[in-house]
C-alpha cells in the first residue's frame, strides 16, 4: 500500500540556545544547524524510513530543490512536489539546552497547494492507501474528501492547532492526532468528537489510542531528551507505517512511541529519524 502525504516542506534554521527567549530579550546562540524540516517532510521521511512507500505532495520555491533532493535521498516520491514562484517555507527554530524549543514558520510555498494538481496525485490511489495531512498547507478539505471518494484512509495532525482547520477536516478523518495540549483546546471548544478514531500523545506520559469506546495505552520510553523538535511528527510517521505495514494498534504504537524515544536523542528533525532497523534493535534492547 501507500501513504500519501500532502504536507509541508521547510529549511529548518536550528539554534542552540542558552534558555528559550523571553519577550524583548536578545540572546546569542551557541550553535547552528540548518536542514529539511517541515511537519509533512518530518512525516514523510519518518514513514519512508519505517518502511512505508510514501509519495509527497507538496510545493517548495525557486530555492527549495536542494529540499526535494533531500526527501528523495531519504526514498520518498517526489514526483508530486512542485516549484512555486513563492519561496520556500521556513522555520526558526530555537532549542534550549532541555530539548525544548519554541519555533516560528513562515509558510510561504506550503500554502500554495493545487487542488487539481493533488487530485492528479491521488489518481492511483484506493482502498489500503492512507492521506497523511498536517495544518500546515493549504487545500486540506479538498484533499481529505478526495482521498474518502477513493476509499482512502485519512490520518490528521492538528498542528500548529486551529479549530476552523480542524473542523472543515473532521467529518472526513479516519484517525487525529493531537498532542495534550491541542486535545484540551479542542475539547474545551467541542467537547469531546465523536466519528475519528484519536490519539493523544503526552511526551514522557506516552501516548493513548481512543477506538470504539475503549482506549490503548502507551508509555513512553526514558530517555534523556537533547531535541524535542520533531517528535510528534517522528510519531505520527512512524505509526501510519507501521499500520501500513500490517500491525495493529497496540504494535503500530508501540513502534511509534520508540521511534520517538530515538529522534529525541538526536538533533535535528528529518535528520534525526530512525529507521525500520535502527527501532527494531531499540525494541529488542528493551523487550
Amino acid at each position: 500500500m501507500t501513504v500519501y502525504c500532502l504536507g509541508s516542506i521547510n529549511a529548518d534554521n536550528v539554534y542552540s540556545v542558552p534558555h528559550l527567549p523571553a519577550p524583548g530579550e536578545t540572546l546569542a546562540a551557541t550553535g547552528l544547524f540548518r536542514g529539511l524540516g517541515g511537519k509533512g517532510a518530518n512525516q514523510s521521511v519518518a514513514a519512508a524510513l519505517g518502511g512505508a512507500r510514501v509519495v509527497h505532495i507538496g510545493a517548495v520555491g525557486p530555492d527549495g530543490r536542494w529540499a526535494v533532493d533531500r526527501l528523495a535521498e531519504f526514498g520518498v516520491d517526489t514526483a508530486h512536489v512542485v516549484q512555486s514562484d513563492h519561496p520556500t517555507g521556513h522555520a526558526i527554530i530555537n532549542v534550549a539546552p532541555d530539548g525544548e524549543n519554541a519555533i516560528v514558520i513562515f509558510p510561504g510555498a506550503n500554502a500554495r497547494q493545487d487542488g487539481v494538481r493533488i487530485e492528479a496525485a491521488l489518481a492511483d490511489a484506493g482502498p489500503g492507501d492512507t492521506l497523511l495531512m498536517q495544518n500546515e498547507t493549504s487545500h486540506q478539505a479538498e484533499a481529505a474528501a478526495l482521498a474518502v471518494g477513493r476509499g482512502m484512509h485519512v490520518v490528521y495532525s492538528a498542528a500548529p492547532f486551529d479549530l476552523v482547520a480542524l473542523g472543515a477536516v473532521l467529518p472526513r478523518l479516519s484517525l487525529l492526532v493531537l498532542n495534550a495540549v491541542e486535545a484540551a483546546q479542542m475539547r474545551s471548544a467541542l467537547g469531546e468528537v465523536t466519528g475519528p478514531e484519536v490519539i493523544v500523545t503526552d511526551g514522557a506520559n506516552g501516548a493513548t489510542w481512543y477506538f470504539d469506546g475503549q482506549c490503548i495505552a502507551a508509555p513512553a520510553f526514558p530517555v534523556k531528551p537533547m531535541d524535542t523538535t520533531g517528535a510528534g511528527d517522528c510519531f505520527i510517521g512512524s505509526l501510519v507505517a507501521a499500520l501500513d505495514l500490517g500491525k495493529d494498534r497496540t504494535g503500530a504504537l508501540r513502534y511509534a512511541t520508540a521511534a520517538a524515544a530515538i529522534q529525541v536523542t538526536r538533533p535535528g528533525t528529518t535528520d534525526a529519524m530512525p529507521t525500520l532497523a535502527e527501532v527494531r534493535a531499540f525494541l529488542t534492547e528493551r523487550a
